[in-house]
């Protein structure tokens, strides 16, 4: 196989950061005012590192573009909802460095939230408004669900793209394949659990782990025994100890061991601090001002040194089914 076009690793320089302003009254029900003011503040503080575009559906302009501030561009298209990260196009470079953006089917992850037309069309409105060349996947695919270093390797989990909500006519070996093909991956590695209590994306990699940097993987490690992910965890850090990249290299793994769980309109959440955006120079992190903020940070602060750590109060977006991660998609800067 000749690789065309790779996906670059989140750390690598970005042009900037789409996101989708949360609208959806029978997804947030009674938090969806809160959601807005924690969309803003994200979007706010990814904006002193890099561009953010927010896109809003037609007629919803002038509310993003008070709470965001000038900062940040709004942008009106048609779309269902909010969480780009899995929507959005997936950015790709070519041996020149010119950008393109796949295009994979989505599906409201495995048909949960009607309807979804709009958002399975929002890919390729984004890369026309942006002037960028759109390939085509017909796999449905989340970009939540994956996890690159822009050197061959990605991480994946089996609980989530081998549920059969998402690609049933297609087997594991096909689906590497298409990863392969699309993204510019030489080795996939197959986590066996996402996280217990993520119904909503069934499993996505981006709630258990990440790369930090080449060879170097930041995961979730619960410390309390009583935590529904606390051997589950072990299980997958167990395949990463056992595991090299593409390029042969074993891993280094670093344990974020906290876990925030807190009281949303009536309902128990988790603030994952796995869930985090990488924006030039800095790492945007889900708080849930609660005390196992400040251990996660620290943590995360020295798995990413040289950037700064910005915590986002991010409870009502955990309430949604996510985190920061979920809700932006990196746009990376092109060389050619």
């Amino acid at each position: 196989m000749t690789v065309t076009h790779r996906m670059p690793a989140e750390w690598a320089e970005h042009e900037g950061c789409l996101m989708a302003w949360p609208v959806r009254p029978d997804l947030w029900g009674d938090t969806l005012a809160e959601a807005k003011r924690e969309y803003a503040e994200v979007a706010r503080a990814i904006a002193q590192f890099e561009p953010v575009t927010m896109a809003v559906p037609p007629g919803r302009g002038d509310e993003a573009r008070a709470m965001c501030g000038d900062a940040v561009r709004v942008v009106e298209l048609p779309m269902d909802d909010s969480w780009f990260r899995d929507s959005a196009p997936i950015f790709v470079l070519d041996a020149e460095g010119r950008r393109a953006g796949v295009d994979f089917r989505f599906n409201a992850w495995g048909r949960k939230h009607h309807p979804w037309e709009a958002d399975d069309r929002i890919a390729a409105l984004l890369l026309e408004h942006l002037d960028v060349p759109a390939i085509r996947s017909e796999m449905i695919l989340e970009g939540g669900a994956i996890t690159v270093d822009g050197e061959g390797t990605l991480i994946t989990t089996e609980q989530c793209l081998l549920h059969p909500n998402r690609n049933p006519g297609m087997s594991r070996e096909e689906i590497e394949a298409e990863l392969k093909d699309r993204l510019g991956v030489t080795k996939v590695i197959w986590l066996p659990y996402g996280g217990l209590l993520d119904t909503e994306t069934d499993g996505h990699v981006d709630g258990v782990c990440a790369f930090a940097a080449p060879g170097k993987v930041v995961v979730q490690l619960p410390a309390d025994p009583a935590h529904p992910d606390y051997a589950r965890m072990r299980a997958n850090r167990a395949v990463l100890e056992h595991s090299t990249d593409a390029l042969g290299r074993r891993f280094e793994i670093v344990d974020v061991p906290q876990a925030a769980f807190v009281e949303v309109d009536g309902r128990e959440v988790e603030v994952g601090y796995l869930n985090h955006y990488l924006a030039n120079g800095a790492v945007v992190v889900p708080v849930a001002g609660h005390p196992e903020d400040e251990g996660a940070l620290a943590v995360l602060a020295e798995a990413y040194p040289g950037r700064k750590v910005v915590g986002v109060r991010a409870r009502a977006v955990a309430w949604g089914g996510g985190g920061i991660h979920c809700i932006t998609q990196q746009i990376p800067a092109a060389r050619g």
